[in-house]
């Protein structure tokens, strides 16, 4: 089956230069992602990119001026995608219930590879997201950031799945605190069910995290009515 072409659009904010806009951004996109998976951010270095890609570290900072910068762009990229995978799935589903079932699936479930973006491996971006997306936030700049918009992507992601909770339940009080929690529980479950399986009821071949956080998500709704 043949793909079209999704563009992810991103805010200007993000960069200095658009990644996209060149083979060069693409493949900084492309290596930065491998190798802060593999190193971990502490251990990434614009120098050590600039090795990887063949490229002075200088021609990385046209287009991003830190190394935090690029971390928050691909946080940004990433929860775009996913509001993009939601859209997509939700578009002719009418049943209130059964929308946020595809909702809750798709924000808790092990990320699958998406070929729609030859440059970015979704695979090791969501691993990124859950081990280091932290860092982005916990900063003495998160509040300036937050004004600039730079995490506006996550915001949207729970606002949309909080307005299905809400077509459910309209007087549930708690909608973004709910679909925030099950996001960041459920990126929790998964490192837990990689590194420390005891903290976990994860089974291989069970979905065991989507339908705990379903189950949890729809009783809670439920409970408030």
């Amino acid at each position: 089956m043949e793909h079209i072409p999704i563009h992810i659009k991103i805010s200007d904010t993000l960069y200095t230069k658009n990644p996209e806009s060149s083979d060069l951004g693409k493949k900084i996109i492309e290596n930065s992602i491998e190798m802060i998976n593999e190193l971990g951010f502490e251990g990434f270095t614009f120098k050590k990119l600039g090795v990887a890609i063949g490229s002075n570290e200088s021609s990385i900072y046209r287009y991003f001026e830190s190394k935090h910068a690029l971390l928050v762009y691909l946080i940004s990229w990433y929860w775009s995608w996913v509001e993009y995978k939601i859209v997509f799935a939700t578009n002719n589903v009418t049943d209130s219930n059964q929308k946020l079932l595809t909702c809750l699936n798709i924000l808790t479930q092990t990320v699958k590879k998406d070929n729609a973006f030859s440059f970015v491996n979704e695979i090791l971006l969501s691993k990124i997201i859950i081990t280091e997306s932290s860092k982005a936030y916990h900063t003495k700049d998160i509040d300036i950031e937050n004004e600039k918009g730079f995490y506006k992507s996550y915001k949207r992601v729970v606002q949309r799945v909080s307005a299905i909770v809400l077509e459910i339940n309209p007087k549930f009080e708690f909608p973004n605190m709910l679909i925030s929690t099950v996001i960041e529980g459920a990126h929790q479950q998964h490192y837990f069910s990689e590194h420390l399986p005891a903290l976990t009821n994860f089974e291989k071949g069970k979905n065991n995290i989507v339908r705990f956080y379903s189950d949890l998500v729809l009783k809670t709704i439920q409970s408030n009515d």
